[in-house]
């Protein structure tokens, strides 16, 4: 009984651990690399190098000063607002992109918690993120907020769908839900009988990986799929009553989301933490460095995109997905299964 008890009592204890060490430093550690990194890079790529002094190094304490003028900002809610919607809103968005974070493996025995149906979970938790969105708009009494909220959710269900299905070719030549379970399917698979790099998905799913990257830049906003914000029409659209620490956690929930969403594609098509000829102990020591220089990687094709193009319109926006993006990932998942039957 005494055993029983400590054995439950250790793995509780551990549990909570990785929990906090997920839902805390590796989002946030995540969060200060990819904002400090991408958009210094963006803004050299472009030449807009912007703030240069702060912190001695190309500027990088311009973020903790970000965050100290937030926090020093009051903050203010409309009058007609619906307060407990309109203050609930941003911990809404934030805690559905946190949550995606505990079904991603970072090594063998590094994930909170291993799935039988971690992709079809990621996908579930990462869309509530729409709920938070549309408890903004409406709760803040402003017709601007209101329509960038009902944009953002029409947005959100059109490429719900090219992301489902992108996701869905994978698991079908995976044959398994479980993210675990795809990042050994992608290093112990082998291309043409020959397995000196595993099986990467990118390789056979590489037009998935594509709408995957398309489809989560729409499900961030960001442009050219920003059409939810757009300062030109809608003066930041569900976020314009927003004001203070709220307003920066929408901005955490944006960066936050785009590393959810980047960590989740080096998953499911790079291999996730996984390197060829290395497991065990020495995969759990690697893991997270590994998983960390291929989500930037992606994160990179994502802000790169972001700071290329112009925004569409909102018809362009509609058509891309239900005409173009969407039939492509029915025919990629045919060819799929076609492929996975007869081979």
């Amino acid at each position: 009984m005494t055993t029983t008890l400590a054995l439950q009592i250790g793995w509780g204890t551990t549990l909570a651990l990785k929990t906090v060490i997920v839902l805390a430093i590796i989002p946030l550690g995540a969060l200060v690399l990819g904002y400090v990194f991408l958009l210094k890079m963006m803004s050299h790529m472009q030449s807009r190098l912007g703030p240069m002094d702060p912190g001695g190094f190309h500027g990088w304490f311009q973020l903790v000063g970000d965050g100290m003028k937030f926090l020093q900002k009051e903050d203010i809610m409309p009058e007609q607002a619906d307060k407990r919607v309109f203050a609930t809103a941003p911990a809404v968005v934030v805690i559905s992109t946190f949550l995606v974070f505990l079904v991603i493996p970072m090594g063998p025995d590094l994930v909170v918690k291993d799935l039988d149906v971690g992709v079809f979970y990621a996908l579930a938790v990462s869309s509530l993120s729409v709920i938070g969105v549309l408890m903004a708009g409406w709760a803040s009494a402003n017709k601007y907020a209101l329509l960038g909220a009902l944009r953002a959710a029409g947005q959100l269900i059109a490429y719900e769908l090219p992301l489902l299905l992108a996701v869905t070719g994978v698991v079908v030549q995976a044959n398994t839900m479980s993210l675990q379970g795809i990042v050994y399917a992608q290093q112990d698979g082998s291309i043409f009988g020959w397995s000196g790099v595993g099986n990467p998905f990118i390789l056979t799913q590489f037009v998935g990986f594509l709408l995957f990257v398309v489809a989560a830049q729409a499900e961030l906003t960001q442009t050219p799929f920003d059409m939810p914000v757009a300062e030109s029409e809608l003066v930041a659209g569900y976020m314009v009553e927003y004001t203070g620490f709220r307003f920066l956690f929408f901005f955490i929930g944006e960066f936050g989301t785009a590393t959810a969403f980047a960590a989740l594609a080096a998953t499911l098509f790079l291999g996730g933490w996984s390197l060829p000829w290395v497991h065990g102990d020495a995969a759990n020591w690697l893991g997270p460095i590994v998983l960390f220089v291929k989500l930037m990687f992606v994160a990179f094709l994502m802000f790169w995109a972001r700071f290329t193009y112009p925004r569409l319109r909102e018809d362009q926006l509609q058509a891309l997905a239900w005409k173009v993006l969407i039939p492509i990932g029915l025919v990629n998942l045919l060819v799929t299964g076609v492929f996975k039957v007869a081979f």
